[in-house]
């Protein structure tokens, strides 16, 4: 689906581009459909942190009295459809161990930005004046979109997760990546962090009593000047 450069297009019409492009986009839709039907399932069986994780943006926007259904809607694409999958999507190096061409990482976008659109509380209205690769899926979001509707009430009729529950469940998770990861490297991208934001994390902390009464401030201060990091880690 990459846009062909200038010398590729000498004698290809803009309609025959268009044309492969669907015949392109039929050949891989089973995939992609399939990809949608499994990212976008409620069942016992997945993580019960995301169970959790909607529960709480659910109660946050009663407890602000936020009313309109499209902010906590909004907040469930952005916290795992978006921040999670889409990222997965465009770049599948981060999950597996193989090289992304140029060609592929161009493909990726396409569907990457599919993605997007169907968590999109707007109509995304397609034109004759449209770019073709924007139009390829314009049929196909409406459907998405219901998908993306009832996985939420999917969701959110499922019995709530306990804290207890869910701490088992992290626990869990921990002792399978023991042998993957450390606690050092965690705890250096961690102070990298706050290193990189002490100002602002500081004035967080001064304009929180609880905290300025905790010394919490001081302590972080403390940490950068006084933290030497190991050069192997």
């Amino acid at each position: 689906v990459k846009q062909p450069d200038e010398s590729q297009t000498k004698g290809l019409s803009s309609e025959n581009y268009h044309t492969r492009l669907l015949a392109t986009k039929g050949t891989l839709k089973q995939y992609f459909d399939d990809f949608i039907k499994t990212v976008l399932t409620a069942s016992p069986n997945m993580p019960p942190a995301i169970k959790y994780l909607f529960d709480f943006l659910d109660d946050a926007a009663k407890q602000h009295n936020i009313t309109d259904p499209e902010v906590a809607y909004t907040w469930k694409c952005n916290s795992l459809l978006l921040r999670f999958w889409v990222n997965i999507i465009k770049n599948p190096d981060f999950v597996f161990d193989i090289h992304k061409t140029a060609i592929v990482d161009s493909c990726l976008s396409v569907v990457a930005q599919c993605f997007n659109d169907i968590c999109s509380t707007t109509d995304q209205n397609s034109s004759k004046d449209s770019q073709s690769l924007k139009s390829l899926f314009a049929k196909d979001i409406p459907v998405f979109k219901k998908s993306v509707s009832t996985y939420f009430e999917d969701i959110q009729r499922m019995p709530a997760v306990s804290d207890q529950d869910l701490n088992v469940f992290l626990a869990e998770m921990s002792k399978m990546s023991t042998n993957n990861f450390t606690k050092e490297n965690a705890l250096v991208e961690l102070y990298s962090y706050v290193q990189k934001y002490s100002n602002e994390i500081n004035e967080s902390l001064e304009a929180e009593s609880l905290t300025e009464a905790q010394e919490f401030p001081e302590r972080q201060d403390n940490v950068i000047t006084n933290t030497t990091v190991p050069s192997n880690v």
